[in-house]
Order: structure tokens, then sequence, then C-alpha cells
């Protein structure tokens, strides 16, 4: 079922922006690792919970996610496109996922409260409650008036401007013949965005991936700014990882490609040859003159993946081989055999 974002804060689900502040202002500062030196593992996994729960209701469009499926919608499952408002993509290989990926808790905590460290002088005063520049630095922040411990010296919390989005990550599914050649994606996707007045309306847009050749598993491609907009909130980042779907005679090995041919023992001791359809439709003839040993491996120069840096050089490809052995022999057979190869 996931976690409770809710009960971690202490609020209902009918909570606005202002009573999710407060709750996080309190359990932060109640619970943040340095106030709890003698309890710090215990306190930080809870900060970690508060941290995570106020990023999530905090933004509309992870709310609405979590609203309507759960922890587990919100982190890898892939909701359908009329859910909140949220954006979510399509290929012609399918839907993609829809991925939140929890904030640092500290990162958090700091663009809250508008410091980055909750202890501590930061310079020039060298100590608690110093003064530098005319600002206030902080040290002692967890008095029962936060407010008075850090910000301009009013009293009030300094301003650092609309904070941006969380990135929003998706898996994009690429065969191993798109990763060799290079190929163009073309992705549909759905979100909101905001007129003149500040109103929000959906719209679509289609967007264009150029994958080049050689890129590997874990590449990514970011369109800035392509999340929703919301009042005072810098869209998030869209950001399509590059996964590598299975293929059926190759593995990919860094710039290597790797295929494993069965082999009878007769033809592993007498000569095989390897008929191979590269990735790009040519036809390989490997003959293999050498005994084929368990650990025997024969490698190709330049057939393997082309190299992202420069498409014009190439990886290996390297033939591995299992080997058949016989189940049963006869005598003749095994003497026949053993007068061939004899010593």
């Amino acid at each position: 079922m996931g976690v409770d974002y809710y009960k971690i804060l202490q609020v209902d689900k009918n909570a606005n922006d202002e009573d999710l502040k407060k709750a996080y202002r309190k359990l932060a500062m109640k619970w943040h690792p340095d106030k709890n030196p003698n309890n710090k593992k215990d306190a930080e996994t809870k900060f970690k919970q508060i941290s995570e729960a106020y990023e999530v209701l905090s933004d509309p469009q992870k709310r609405a996610v979590y609203d309507q499926y759960g922890e587990d919608g919100l982190k890898g499952q892939v909701p359908p496109p009329d859910a909140g408002g949220a954006s979510f993509f399509q290929s012609g290989d399918g839907p993609t996922t829809f991925r939140f990926n929890p904030r640092n808790a500290n990162d958090i905590f700091a663009e809250f409260f508008g410091f980055s460290s909750p202890f501590g002088g930061m310079g020039g005063g060298g100590g608690s409650g110093g003064m530098r520049g005319g600002t206030r630095t902080f040290g002692g922040v967890f008095g029962d008036d936060i407010f008075t411990s850090f910000g301009d010296g009013s009293g009030r919390p300094m301003s650092h401007g609309p904070r941006k989005a969380s990135p929003i990550e998706n898996v994009l599914p690429c065969s191993l013949e798109d990763l060799y050649k290079g190929t163009t994606k073309k992705m549909k996707i759905s979100r909101q965005i905001a007129d003149a007045s500040g109103k929000t309306l959906p719209v679509e847009e289609i967007l264009t991936l150029e994958i080049k050749p050689g890129w590997k598993k874990g590449t990514k491609i970011t369109f800035p700014e392509k999340g929703n907009e919301q009042p005072n909130i810098i869209p998030a980042d869209l950001v399509f990882i590059i996964d590598e779907k299975p293929h059926g005679v190759f593995t990919r090995d860094g710039n290597d490609l790797v295929v494993t041919q069965k082999v009878s023992l007769a033809e592993a001791l007498t000569g095989y040859t390897v008929h191979l359809t590269t990735l790009d439709g040519r036809n390989l003839t490997i003959p293999i003159n050498n005994v084929i040993h368990p650990n025997y491996e024969e490698v190709v120069p330049k057939e393997g993946m082309p190299i992202p840096k420069d498409p014009s050089k190439k990886g290996n490809l390297r033939i591995k081989f299992s080997i058949k052995f016989p189940t049963r022999l006869t005598s003749e057979q095994k003497a026949g055999i053993k007068k061939l190869i004899a010593p």
C-alpha cells in the first residue's frame, strides 16, 4: 500500500499549502538529525520521510498522482493521461514510466528555511548568531521562534524566489539496432501551461528525441522546463533515460558485441564457420580454424558498437562458444578417439 504522506506530516487530505508549510516547519525542526545527536539514526529516517512527504504534497502534480495511485503509482507504475493534470508520455513502444525520485532532505530543508546549514556561523562572525554584511547568520536556530534565528534580522524568512520542480524521469526503451544505427523518436506529451492571466490550460506537444549511434543504457535526454506550469514554481525538466531492450542474438558489453554459438565436439575439434547478420543488415562469414576449447573466444575487430564520441570507430565482436559434448560413446569410438588424439 505504500507510505501515508498525510499521516507522516500529521495533516488531513484537504490540507492547503499553508497547512503543509506549518506542518513541515514544525516536524523538520523537531527531527533534524543535528537536533537529535543522541538518536541520530532514527532522526535521519524520520527527517527524510518528512521531507519526502512535504515534497510530494506541496507539488500539485505529484500530489495528484499520489492521491489517485499512492506511493507505488508515484514511484513506478504508469497512470493514465488524465491523472490530475500530471504529465505522462507515450511513444510507438507504448507508455513509458512516470518515476518520482525524492530530493535530498537537506536540500529541501535549506530551500525552505533559506540557509545551507542549520548550525554554526557562516564565517565572518566566527560563532553563533554572528553578523556579516548586515545579514544575521545563524546558530541555535531551534529556538521557540525560528524566525528570530535567521533571515534579514526583521523576523521574516529570507526569500529566494520561485523554486524549480524536481525533474520528471521517464524510461525510453531502445532496440540494439536503434542504438547501433541511431534513430529519431517522437514523443507526445500532455502538460499544463499558464496564460497571461495565470490560468492553466492543457496542451499537447510532440517532442523529437535524437538517438545517436553508440549511446548506452542510462544516457539521458533532457528537455528543460517542459513540465507543468504552476504559480511560483519553475516547471520541471523532462528527462528521458535510455534503456536497452534484450536482443535475440547479441548482448552488449561496453562498446563490444558478444554472441554465443553452439557447436558440436567434432566441429570444435575440426573447424567451424560462423554466419552472422549484423545489426545494420550485413552478412558476416567467419571461419574458425583453431581448436575451440571451452574458454575459446574469437575476436573480430571493429564489428562491435559505434563509439559515441567517434561513431566512425567501433568496438569488437566477440564470439563465444557452447560446445555440445556427446553423452555416450561406444568402445570402438573411444578407441578411435584415443588413437587420433593420443599424445
